[in-house]
């Protein structure tokens, strides 16, 4: 016969923020439809290891489910579902509601780049007789973590006839990878002695890519030629045409299970790709919506979202304005009457590193969604915030769901920070705040993530967009 609870269990129960772990409160099947959710989540991910890629991969299922392109001059009407390709690199899609859009939209918005080693406008060289890509490396990256590991080359070439090659190679295993390499320990004494943010310097991110000649004595950089030889056999390319091109290094492996139990994924990208998938299979799920769902994916925020592919730029103030406006409404209208999930991921709590994070205020691995007020740096700077009112409808749709849940910050205040595309949502004076995957090594080459964690952020999203 169990004890009868004091008076101050019973209140401790009803008082005090009680953190539930996803994996004590899913049953057989949950974790079971988690399982599935996230093979098909790294499915996409093998496949969208660029922007680029992630467009190309989310229009055709977005076609496959009967989204078709937007025209502006028609006047959509509740179910029709439509999407703009903003230049390959960015899109929109929506579902129409029942309600007028006047009484505005919900929106998830979400970024698809992530970091990475771009490849300069003349990158190839030789330099004794070895072959080189300089890079030049987007977003903030550890430098050191980009060295001695697979790395494929992703991106395309556009040539002066029109034709744009898409370039893809290092992903499968037949295929050749390149490298960084990184100095021997034996050698490394001045190496050692600097700072970690300098143990390997931009200008050191320089990729191997071969080191045979082409055979004929009469020429020098032998190597170099022997390369572009290659490249003008394979793409019909001259060097030239590199200045016209968006080539990147990205890491070769694959998303793969994590741990005995294989409850977390590792890979390349999850930030922020595990926020636009989620958030795209909400939205495809969603049946009969009472208000019209905008789901946005943008490029560039990893490089402060500048750019017309960027958050900073209008493109999806413009949609709206464009969407509205058969209907004889301004976009204005649309957006102030409009409230947002910024999907973008949260560090997660590292046992290894607790120093870094104030322990009340940070997210955990398998404690689901992480709902972020606000980010930024020390002062709150160059963030949004969500205010108390919108803070408690989402508590309020994710509890009514039963969705686990959880808040966290990015950090102590005065150990670093950063931002997300929430603060280019609410210059649009629209209501956002930031749900999305707590992480682990976030903006590493292999990334981690909880599997419980991804599922909730997906059901997170379906409850809001729901209502």
């Amino acid at each position: 016969m169990s004890e009868e609870k004091t008076r101050g269990e019973l209140l401790k129960k009803e008082l005090f923020l009680e953190r539930k772990h996803a994996g004590e409160q899913f049953s057989e099947k949950q974790m079971e439809l988690a399982d599935q959710f996230c093979e098909d989540y790294k499915t996409f991910l093998d496949e969208s290891k660029t922007e680029r890629e992630a467009v190309a991969s989310a229009v055709a299922i977005l076609e496959k489910e009967g989204y078709t392109p937007f025209d502006p001059s028609r006047k959509y009407e509740a179910g029709e579902k439509l999407y703009y390709n903003n230049r390959g690199k960015a899109l929109i899609f929506a579902t129409m509601g029942r309600k007028p859009l006047a009484e505005g939209v919900k929106i998830l918005v979400s970024h698809i780049d992530s970091p990475r080693l771009d490849l300069k406008p003349n990158p190839l060289y030789e330099d004794k007789e070895i072959a080189l890509f300089k890079t030049h490396y987007y977003g903030g990256i550890k430098k050191y973590q980009w060295t001695a590991i697979p790395l494929a080359l992703h991106g395309v070439i556009a040539l002066k006839n029109g034709e744009t090659i898409i370039v893809k190679i290092g992903d499968n295993e037949e295929e050749p990878v390149f490298c960084v390499t990184d100095l021997l320990p034996h050698l490394s004494k001045d190496q050692n002695s600097r700072p970690l943010k300098d143990g390997i310097k931009g200008e050191e991110l320089n990729v191997l890519v071969g080191s045979l000649p082409f055979k004929d004595d009469k020429v020098s950089q032998k190597v170099k030629l022997n390369i572009l030889n290659l490249l003008h056999e394979k793409y019909g390319i001259v060097e030239e045409d590199f200045l016209s091109a968006d080539l990147t290094m990205v890491p070769s492996f694959r998303a793969r299970d994590i741990g005995f139990d294989r409850s977390m994924i590792g890979a390349y990208g999850h930030d922020d790709k595990v926020c636009a998938y989620t958030s795209m299979r909400a939205a495809l799920e969603v049946q009969d919506p009472a208000y019209t769902v905008v789901t946005v994916f943008a490029d560039r925020e990893e490089i402060g979202s500048m750019g017309n592919t960027g958050l900073n730029s209008d493109f999806v103030r413009f949609f709206i304005e464009d969407l509205a406006a058969p209907h004889g409404i301004a976009g204005r209208t649309v957006l102030s009457r409009s409230k947002c999930l910024s999907a973008d991921v949260n560090a997660a709590f590292d046992p290894t590193f607790p120093d870094a994070v104030e322990k009340n205020n940070i997210a955990y691995m398998n404690h689901g969604v992480v709902i972020t007020k606000y980010t930024g740096a020390g002062g709150k700077s160059g963030t949004s915030e969500a205010p108390a009112e919108f803070m408690a409808e989402v508590r309020k749709a994710l509890d009514d769901a039963g969705v686990v849940w959880q808040t966290g910050e990015l950090g102590k205040v005065d150990q670093g920070g950063g931002g997300t595309v929430a603060q280019y949502v609410a210059h649009m004076n629209v209501e956002v705040v930031d749900v999305g995957v707590p992480m682990l090594s976030m903006h590493a080459p292999f990334e981690l993530v909880a599997k419980t964690d991804v599922y909730e952020t997906y059901r997170a999203f379906l409850a809001y967009i729901s209502l």
